[in-house]
């Protein structure tokens, strides 16, 4: 297998956690939410209702916490992003989340939706430990994404044909939560190097939706893939795949699985 900053060490490949805002509308528009249910878990089990959200993007969960009754405070380093996110109100500060001043503010949960890997994992988790009240929880969470076979096999035959090289291809059979076992891993291995929190758990939430053509491809150009890549061979790519939904019918139902990983700062951690 290629040797892959993007897999192995996420946070260090800054152009591409960077890249997102070169079409903040999109994003907003076509990335799904988080289960309700993880959000009032989340809510539920935190000392209060001040949240950090950090890598907050656009604001997707920004708007989910704050619609359950949270003020909520997003760090961004992408200021499209951030200015996207202001919008409805969300308050956004831009900086990375390592680099972030907090000046002696606290917060109840600091949570990252699809972000989390983009900080360093134990630097990130010694931070949050530094903001959090006693008690407070660190949520990081993900969607996994597992496509029909078909799928999957016409989206893997599209990159080798027009992006060889591309290091997905090269990854093991198996599910997608297997493949983001490493990330999940370091997730957790940073919160416990910390040494601030108790033992990480993982909670998993699965659900379903359906895409028609139209709303997948929309979608597929706010992949960190594809953010970078020249105009022409994204359409390409997206020529490839629109062809191949239309052969099945115009739509797929996609299975995904939202993974959290979580710990809580102990009661005895004294705040700097």
């Amino acid at each position: 297998m290629p040797t892959n900053p993007f897999e192995n060490e996420p946070h260090k490949a800054r152009g591409i956690a960077e890249s997102f805002g070169v079409d903040a509308e999109r994003y907003d528009r076509t990335r799904p939410p988080y289960p309700g249910a993880m959000v009032e878990r989340i809510v539920a089990t935190s000392p209060g209702r001040d949240v950090l959200d950090v890598g907050c993007g656009t604001g997707i969960a920004a708007r989910q916490f704050r619609a359950a009754g949270c003020t909520v405070l997003g760090v961004e380093p992408d200021a499209r992003m951030a200015d996207f996110a202001r919008r409805d109100g969300t308050q956004v500060e831009v900086s990375t989340f390592e680099a972030w001043d907090p000046v002696g503010r606290a917060f109840d949960a600091v949570v990252a939706g699809t972000a989390w890997h983009w900080v360093d994992p134990v630097a990130g988790a010694a931070k949050a430990a530094e903001v959090l009240r006693p008690g407070g929880r660190l949520a990081a969470f993900w969607h996994v994404f597992e496509p029909p076979p078909a799928v999957a096999e016409t989206h893997a035959a599209v990159y080798r044909r027009v992006m060889p090289g591309f290091p997905a291809q090269d990854r093991p059979a198996g599910s997608a939560l297997d493949g983001y076992r490493p990330l999940l891993a370091k997730a957790a291995d940073g919160i416990r190097d910390a040494g601030a929190f108790g033992d990480p758990e993982e909670w998993r939430y699965g659900w379903q939706r359906y895409y028609t053509r139209d709303e997948w491809l929309d979608q597929m150009p706010t992949s960190g893939v594809l953010t970078r890549v020249p105009p022409d061979t994204l359409a390409e790519v997206l020529a490839g795949v629109g062809d191949a939904i239309d052969a099945m019918g115009g739509g797929f139902t996609m299975s995904y699985v939202t993974v959290v990983v979580t710990a809580v700062l102990r009661r005895d951690r004294p705040r700097r």
